[in-house]
């Protein structure tokens, strides 16, 4: 049925290059990408504990029902990312305590949903990684329809199953499993430019000069 189905998804990251991305801050992923990709805003972690890195299980949800999340729940293999368009919608919650649960339970790498949840402050107090749009307490319909395995969008984010997806405290962003080789070097060359100059601040050696002279070359006048 049109909107109504399962696929199976066709390729995926591998977990070698998930164990690499999960040292690099978002931050930096963000950057070397433009800073043309992000999930959003409202997107906020609502768990403790280690940044969110895994291949994603994609969700196309109708908002307010989380019949097609189950599903995803119960076919995603240890370690993925269950990734759900739930419209960002947060009128009715799409998972709670005991869904968090049953994904920790079976492994996976952590839920991402553009709705809300519930049981905001059990799930936040554990370290399953879970990230949504917002909190209500009025529960899910599970009547469907929806999709599993399909492209989906989430604030003009495209993501397709299989894509590498990577949380932390500063937000959430997909990146293309056809480029996870590219962002990762080009990512890693910024970490570790990061980590020097951070020591140098640390010394006192920090170069500020490129203030002055990037006022200077766009016409600022500075009267002091």
């Amino acid at each position: 049925m049109l909107g109504f189905k399962v696929c199976k998804r066709k390729e995926t990251v591998t977990r070698e290059w998930v164990k690499k991305f999960a040292q690099l801050p978002v931050a930096n992923l963000s950057d070397v990408m433009s800073r043309m990709t992000a999930g959003g805003a409202p997107l906020r972690p609502f768990y403790t504990g280690a940044r969110m890195v895994g291949p994603a299980i994609t969700v196309k949800a109708r908002p307010g029902d989380n019949l097609m999340v189950h599903k995803a729940l119960d076919i995603a293999e240890p370690g993925d990312v269950v990734v759900v368009d739930a419209g960002g919608d947060l009128t009715n919650a799409i998972i709670g305590e005991l869904m968090v649960a049953h994904a920790a339970q079976r492994g996976l790498g952590g839920i991402v949903i553009f709705g809300a949840i519930r049981d905001s402050a059990e799930i936040q107090a554990g370290s399953f990684p879970v990230f949504a749009a917002g909190v209500t307490h009025r529960g899910p319909y599970k009547d469907g329809p929806g999709e599993v395995n399909v492209p989906i969008a989430i604030n003009g984010m495209v993501i397709q199953p299989g894509d590498l997806i990577c949380g932390d405290p500063d937000g959430l962003l997909s990146v293309p499993a056809d480029l996870v080789g590219e962002v990762y070097t080009a990512a890693s060359k910024k970490h570790e430019a990061e980590t020097r100059q951070m020591e140098n601040i640390k010394l006192g050696k920090n170069d500020r000069t490129w203030v002055d002279a990037t006022l200077a070359r766009l016409g600022c006048t500075i009267e002091l």
